[in-house]
């Protein structure tokens, strides 16, 4: 008699744990997540763009001036500093704004008001890439169309 009631008291505690980790488990699925619109919103407006995403929107021949303006604005504030050269060979991530340049000069709807904008305040925060900048400009004016 000792061993059948060692059995049933060892298949109803088994029965009791899978209990509670289904009760665990159901509990843990059912609660009520925090709102995610409110939490994205807010991590969105303190997310800043990366250079692609910016960059993106100067390639869309349908960006007005005004959105041009403000992406070029938002990169001098937020990505203006290039990282320093290694030596006399530019920084890899010097490729993403030699691009930027050369799509802004592209874009029909660019103003030489912002062109001129982007290439001083480059040129003002990061000296050390005067000729690489100036080179970038040039190529991208000589891609614009008369």
């Amino acid at each position: 008699m000792d061993i059948v009631s060692l059995i049933e008291s060892l298949l109803g505690l088994s029965a009791l744990l899978g209990f509670l980790i289904m009760f665990y488990f159901y509990r843990a699925h059912k609660k009520a997540p925090v709102k995610k619109s409110v939490l994205k919103e807010k991590t969105q407006l303190q997310r800043v763009p990366t250079l692609e995403a910016l960059l993106k929107i100067i390639s869309e021949k349908s960006s007005t001036t005004n959105e041009l303006e403000e992406t070029v604005t938002h990169i001098l504030k937020n990505h203006g500093k290039i990282p320093i050269k290694k030596g006399l060979k530019a920084d890899p991530k010097f490729a993403i704004y030699s691009e930027i340049i050369i799509r802004a000069c592209h874009h029909p709807n660019i103003t030489k008001k912002i062109i001129l904008k982007l290439q001083r305040e480059l040129i003002a925060q990061n000296p050390t890439y005067r000729l690489e900048l100036e080179d970038s400009l040039s190529k991208g004016l000589d891609t614009r169309s008369i």
